[in-house]
């Protein structure tokens, strides 16, 4: 027996696949070490799946093993699967970090770009350390990724820090299982890394601290072009009313409020009202821009938000903006470089041309962009928030589908807010936000983005999916694609099945699509729509009352034509002839006139554009000069506090049930002319449209027996309306589903179309 206990234990050998984020984040490292804690011998190493693992050792130990590299994985690592197959054993001895395999398949995930962890900021700001005030210090745990790869497996040679050879220094650290740089791939310093520069294009480069002298030009009131992980941005002093009007001026930006970047949450807390949910979303490491309540004594020029009760802030998310926060010591605008409607400048010759009449200088560097990307956007709710954007520090970071694609997907997104899915197996790889599809280089960014995304993970769609608008950019696209099936997908279905994909579930719902516009099945615009809708199909069971669009696109521009085509509707053709909007524009008669004859004035039952109509019949907006702006002021007007609604019909014609939009616009009209304080008449009008709208979904469950309702749509970034509404449906009883992880607006979109192909393809 005693010499039976004195023999070595038999040693179990296993080989385990594991996939996720698990590349870029620390996860060799984070094997190497736990398996030589365990005295354990094999390898770990990258592939395009994944990481691959063998190890060997006791029983005990390898079971221990496998319990904690689960259970202890680095923070930014995301396990999907971990599976592990018994080999026979072999006599070799030591743990080691193998080379990356080529080839194979490609189902290897990229981790998103990550803000500054608190390590390499302690060292950005200690003068003791050899990366102090280094403007691209990083390591396993935070820096740049999804910018800068190329392509997989995710090593060093396949991201733009490829050209930078790393130092001695550096070296040792990158092979010391030890050091939190342990196979960091873009670790650098002063001596071997990218090297910041202070720039007017065609000038010598300006003498001294670039990170100094650059924020400098900021306290002084000048424009400076910054160049970020995804894109170049442009900076001034946030209180400068003179230089935020001239970055108006030269951005050609009349009204979109800019966001503001500021150095912690103390700076925050003076501009904005915080609870812990903001804080959080604010200090963690995706760092979006988070739209929060503005202090009214905040210390900001005017021109920043005009006329907006929220702004826009984030903390910094690299090096260089911590150093740019520290040494202009005040807030500064943070927005992207770009002239209005074009896509941020990511590639230098490209930005210096194009951003040579708005900023006074360039503050970059010689890591290139690879992947243009701007920055996320996250309206503060409960939880999580509700994105807006989704792209920075988000994006490629892949989705769940409820169904599986049985055959890969690629679904092209719609024209504006766009973005594209790729979707194989359970994962949906949502794009980041490409902008709206009206100009070659947006364009030339989403085929180009289609391209990289493909190649990255291995996907040949087989199915494409896509918007029913014939004239769509996107649908274009998808109909001159070769060797495919097409799927063509309802604007509003694809609404309804992005947030049942959201929420991993698979209907039915009552689906309640609100947005702008979206083409219908009957050739009419659709935007107010009650659906009865699962991922496979849908019915269209009821809407608001449509009325024409006049002039077409006309009209979305002109708030004070829809004000125009919902009071003719409402007045069966004779609006009041009183009211200040109509004796604001001469050709007032002009467009009833082309409203009626229907000549370039499509039927549309869009509650964006109701929304337009009454703004513009309280005097908030007749005109706007970006998309939601009107309702946007129409929002912000609202009294919180005023609980009364304004009674709505809901009548039936045929099928179809009609949320009689025309009693909103009367009550509105009424009480203006009462002299009704505009703020009790816009939440009268929220609650109006909310409670007639939860009543026409009751109405909807005693036909079908439907208890949960999804919303979506660009509408539901409205806090006031989505908060009244999800109030008003669960006091009849439903289960109401809203967007948590893709924007409620046409940035998610492209994972309804994907999901809604994956399932029909089961079928």
């Amino acid at each position: 027996m005693s010499s039976g206990r004195a023999r070595a234990e038999p040693r179990t050998r296993i080989r385990i696949r594991v996939e996720g984020i698990v590349q870029g984040v620390g996860f060799r490292p984070h094997v190497h070490s736990l398996a030589r804690r365990l005295a354990l011998s094999g390898w770990v190493g990258n592939d395009g799946e994944g990481v691959f693992i063998e190890a060997a050792g006791t029983w005990e130990n390898v079971t221990r093993f496998q319990e904690e590299l689960r259970g202890h994985a680095p923070p930014l690592a995301v396990i999907h699967r971990v599976t592990a197959t018994a080999v026979p054993a072999r006599g070799d001895h030591g743990f080691h970090i193998t080379g990356s395999r080529e080839g194979g398949g490609r189902a290897t995930l990229i981790s998103p770009d990550v803000a500054t962890c608190a390590d390499c900021l302690a060292e950005l700001f200690d003068p003791a350390d050899r990366r102090y005030r280094h403007a691209f210090v990083n390591c396993t745990n935070c820096g740049p990724r999804f910018t800068i790869v190329r392509d997989v497996p995710y090593d060093r040679p396949a991201t733009t820090m490829a050209g930078f050879a790393m130092c001695q220094e550096c070296t040792r650290e990158y092979l010391d299982p030890h050091d939190r740089r342990f196979h960091a791939q873009p670790t650098c310093c002063p001596v071997c890394g990218p090297t910041l520069r202070l720039i007017r294009p065609g000038d010598p480069d300006c003498e001294g601290d670039p990170v100094g002298l650059a924020a400098e030009l900021v306290r002084s009131g000048g424009v400076l072009a910054v160049k970020g992980l995804g894109g170049y941005h442009l900076a001034v002093d946030a209180a400068d009313e003179e230089a935020v009007r001239a970055l108006r001026s030269r951005k050609h930006r009349e009204d979109r409020p800019f966001a503001v970047m500021v150095a912690d949450l103390d700076a925050a807390r003076t501009l904005c009202e915080l609870d812990r949910d903001a804080e959080r979303l604010l200090a963690g490491p995706r760092r979006p821009i988070v739209l929060l309540p503005r202090r009214p004594d905040a210390p900001l020029a005017e021109a920043v938000a005009p006329g907006d009760h929220r702004l826009g802030v984030m903390l910094p998310y690299t090096p260089l903006h911590h150093l740019l926060a520290r040494e202009i010591g005040r807030p500064y605008v943070l927005t992207s470089g770009n002239l209005s409607d074009e896509p941020i400048a990511y590639r230098d010759n490209d930005a210096f041309i194009r951003l040579a009449g708005i900023a006074d200088r360039f503050l970059t560097h010689d890591r290139p962009i690879h992947v243009r990307t701007d920055d996320s956007v996250v309206l503060a709710t409960r939880g999580d928030g509700l994105p807006l954007r989704r792209s920075r520090g988000y994006a490629p970071e892949p989705l769940r589908l409820p169904h599986p694609a049985r055959r890969a997907v690629l679904a092209c997104g719609a024209e504006l807010k766009n973005t594209f899915c790729l979707a194989k197996g359970e994962r949906a790889f949502v794009s980041h936000h490409i902008g709206d599809l009206e100009n070659y280089e947006t364009l030339r960014s989403f085929t180009e983005g289609i391209d990289h995304f493909r190649r990255l993970f291995g996907i040949i769609p087989r199915l494409v999916a896509h918007d029913l608008h014939p004239e769509y950019l996107s649908t274009k696209y998808a109909l001159d694609v070769a060797g495919v099936e097409l799927v063509g997908v309802q604007h509003h279905h694809a609404h309804i099945a992005s947030c049942l994909a959201d929420n991993r579930e698979t209907g039915p719902v009552i689906g309640v699509a609100f947005d702008g516009l979206g083409y219908g099945t009957d050739g009419t615009f659709w935007g107010g729509e009650l659906l009865v809708a699962d991922l496979t199909g849908f019915t269209r069971a009821g809407c608001l009352t449509p009325v024409p669009l006049p002039g077409g696109t006309a009209a979305i521009r002109h708030p004070w034509r829809m004000a125009a085509a919902h009071l003719d509707a409402a007045y069966g053709g004779a609006p009041p002839g009183d009211l200040p909007v109509r004796s604001r524009h001469r050709s007032w008669d002009d467009v009833l006139a082309v409203a009626r004859s229907g000549v370039n004035s499509p039927l549309t039952s869009s509650a964006g554009r109701l929304f337009d109509a009454v703004a513009a019949i309280l005097g908030l907006r007749d005109t706007v000069t970006y998309e939601g702006q009107a309702a946007n002021a129409l929002e912000q007007r609202a009294d919180p506090t005023e609980e009364s609604a304004y009674p709505v019909r809901l009548s039936g014609a045929g099928e179809l049930l009609l949320i009689q939009a025309g009693d909103l616009v009367r009550a509105v009209v009424d009480d203006l002319r009462e002299r009704t304080d505009p703020a009790i008449v816009s939440a009268r009008f929220h609650n109006g449209l909310a409670t007639a709208t939860a009543a026409g979904c009751a109405q909807l469950r005693t036909r079908t027996g439907i208890g949960t309702v999804a919303l979506s749509g660009g509408v539901f970034q409205n806090r006031l309306l989505l908060g009244r509404l999800v109030r008003a449906l669960r006091h009849h009883g439903f289960r109401v589903l809203t967007h948590r992880r893709v924007p409620p607006n046409d940035g998610g979109i492209s994972l309804g179309q994907a999901a809604v192909a994956a399932a029909r393809d089961l079928r």
